[in-house]
């Protein structure tokens, strides 16, 4: 009986075996289906459909592999395709020779150009040009993708003559210049087509600029599949399968016949496309003003979390209980949502009801208000380790309450939560990088847009980010350190 189980147990395992050789390979290619239509995304029914994601199926079979999506952030698919993880980046790439050198691209599959957006209300631009000049004191507000060739095509355009705005998502920006808090912004024409007809209060502006291509990236070590990929795209381009799958999303246009001759001369020489300026060699310039930012904001919110939190913690230990319970009700709340949750809310939902701000400042308030729960919790537990006895001993001298708080039971609690205020403020340093979410331009989101644009100088690059993280956040807790010694001096 054991023997036969045994030889059964022997036959399922080589029949599985033997289905998992029949299996085709897989092609795992990388896609943020954040970055929306007409790319990779979800329709009414939750499916993933878009144009790459049917090519992606398309050259799978091609190639007879079965294609299996693997999602990853956008701006960083490029290091999971170093690490392993995904065979190809096929999520609206745009080639640059910087991208080029570090991993090798396909023949190109779409030709795109950069479109102007504006509101259709606003007759102060008809135009490209009327960009160039200032609408009065004021510069234009532009918004763009971080890290993506308009954001670079904008810079070189325009440079210091707009305020140039970079945000993860489409339809936020979209958004913002729907109501008003931007005057435009540029985005890839395949994005520009898939959205207008979702924005009426939209509408596109002037003639597309700056051709670019769309192609698919692969390790430098990966030739033989490469040139697999290259022959199927340009087949694809031969036979018009490429042309019935952008058809289908109303892309197809008259520059994607000049693809073939193109795959011939590829890939093209290693010089500057429009929007490829190099901030290689002022990058210490550029991530030591960002720095600044930084500095400002965390220097700017941890004394204001620090007051509503010492506020809060005094009401919710000392204050009758009709105040206590909706303190502790703002402390959990605030606690339990996330703080990139809360930044999205005050710079894009209060908006909605006339209330807004610059988006430093709407940082300042998220970190803040964020922040102050936090502090609350810290005080609250100074104040209840400093002994009851001291409280009543202040009172029975005939201090007031407010005074015996300020004079007797802070001094001892403000000792006692040193050491987690100043980690929280050398939290707070890091965690200003989720302001970049709403355009502000701190250390990390500055860091992300420069290797963004040069991914052959990480390494300098990321040294370069912590050590000014390290400059920032080390003085603090000896500041910290020096004053506790001061404390305790004077206690003695």
């Amino acid at each position: 009986m054991k023997g036969a189980l045994a030889l059964l147990a022997a036959g399922l395992c080589w029949l599985a075996g033997f289905a998992r050789a029949q299996e085709p390979q897989a092609l795992r290619w990388g896609a943020d289906l954040n970055g929306g239509g007409p790319y990779v995304f979800e329709n009414e029914r939750g499916e993933l459909t878009g144009f790459e994601w049917d090519l992606a199926q398309w050259l799978a079979a091609g190639l007879g592999r079965r294609a299996e999506h693997v999602y990853g952030q956008w701006d960083k698919l490029p290091q999971l395709l170093e690490r392993g993880d995904i065979d190809i980046v096929l999520n609206g790439y745009e080639w640059s020779a910087e991208r080029e050198a570090q991993w090798p691209s396909s023949v190109p599959y779409y030709v795109y150009r950069q479109q102007l957006i504006a509101r259709a209300d606003d007759e102060t631009i008809r135009d490209w040009a009327d960009l160039d000049a200032r609408l009065g004191a004021q510069r234009r507000r532009i918004g763009v993708l971080g890290g993506s060739a308009a954001e670079r095509y904008a810079i070189e355009r325009w440079g210091e003559s707009v305020e140039l705005l970079a945000y993860d998502g489409v339809t936020n920006t979209l958004e913002l210049v729907r109501k008003r808090q931007l005057d435009a912004t540029v985005q890839d024409t395949p994005i520009a087509q898939h959205y207008l007809p979702q924005f009426a209060e939209l509408r596109a502006v002037g003639a597309p600029q700056a051709p670019g291509w769309y192609v698919i990236y692969t390790r430098a070590d990966d030739g033989a599949l490469r040139e697999r990929i290259d022959a199927c795209l340009v087949q694809g381009l031969t036979d018009g399968s490429l042309r019935s799958i952008y058809a289908r999303y109303g892309l197809w246009n008259d520059e994607q016949v000049g693809l073939v001759e193109r795959a011939h001369e590829w890939p093209p020489p290693r010089v500057a496309l429009a929007g490829s300026s190099d901030e290689g060699p002022r990058f210490w310039t550029l991530l030591g003003r960002a720095a600044l930012t930084t500095i400002a904001l965390a220097c700017l919110s941890m004394p204001i979390a620090i007051a509503l939190g010492l506020a809060v913690a005094v009401g919710r230990a000392y204050g009758p209980r009709w105040i206590a319970w909706p303190l502790s009700g703002y402390v959990e709340l605030l606690r339990g949502t996330p703080l990139l949750l809360q930044l999205y809310v005050i710079y894009y939902l209060l908006p909605t009801w006339g209330l807004r701000m610059p988006e430093f400042w709407a940082g300042v308030l998220g970190l803040s208000i964020n922040y102050s729960a936090y502090e609350a919790e810290n005080y609250r537990a100074g104040l209840g380790a400093v002994p009851r006895g001291q409280m009543e001993a202040a009172l029975a001298l005939g201090l007031g309450k407010f005074r015996a708080l300020r004079r007797v039971v802070l001094p001892q609690a403000l000792r006692i939560v040193i050491p987690p205020v100043t980690n929280d403020f050398v939290a707070l340093f890091k965690d200003t990088s989720v302001c970049s979410v709403i355009a502000v331009v701190e250390l990390t989101g500055m860091y992300n847009r420069l290797y963004n644009n040069h991914p052959g100088r990480v390494l300098e690059l990321g040294l370069a980010t912590a050590v000014l993280y390290f400059g920032m956040s080390y003085p603090v807790s000896l500041l910290a350190r020096r004053y506790e010694r001061r404390l305790d001096g004077e206690a003695r």
